[in-house]
């Protein structure tokens, strides 16, 4: 059986059941209305190979990988500058990086993944 690599990760559900129990305030900003969810077992293989990849820090296939992401479509939750990186999940067939990416957060260290270069994400639930 395979285990995700970042199964000691705290997602999102986790931090609104946390609020709710301590009788916090959720809220939710229009960009984090826009992200959906997908469960970990439900990525496509290669995006297991890019968590573990990001897991072990590299070596990665694209130069391009790593960096920053800017966020400029502004779906994911707002964020300074720096918080979310990319990475390329290799799209077998393809010449190049292709459409799809995880795209992590530090802090909260949430990993999201798109499989339409950005369009729309998905935040990967390690517990279902």
């Amino acid at each position: 059986m395979r285990f995700p690599p970042r199964i000691t990760r705290i997602g999102a559900a986790a931090a609104v059941l946390s609020a709710l129990l301590v009788g916090g305030a959720v809220t939710a900003t229009p960009a984090a209305a826009a992200v959906g969810s997908i469960c970990y077992s439900d990525l496509p293989s290669q995006a297991y190979d890019t968590l573990d990849l990001i897991e072990q820090g590299g070596p990665y296939p694209y130069s391009q990988d790593g960096v920053v992401f800017q966020n400029r479509e502004g779906v994911l939750p707002s964020r300074s500058t720096g918080y979310y990186h990319e990475y390329t999940v290799i799209t077998p067939g393809s010449s190049t990086r292709g459409a799809r990416r995880i795209v992590t957060g530090e802090k909260t260290q949430e990993d999201y993944y798109t499989a339409d270069h950005y369009d729309t994400f998905d935040l990967v639930d390690y517990g279902c």
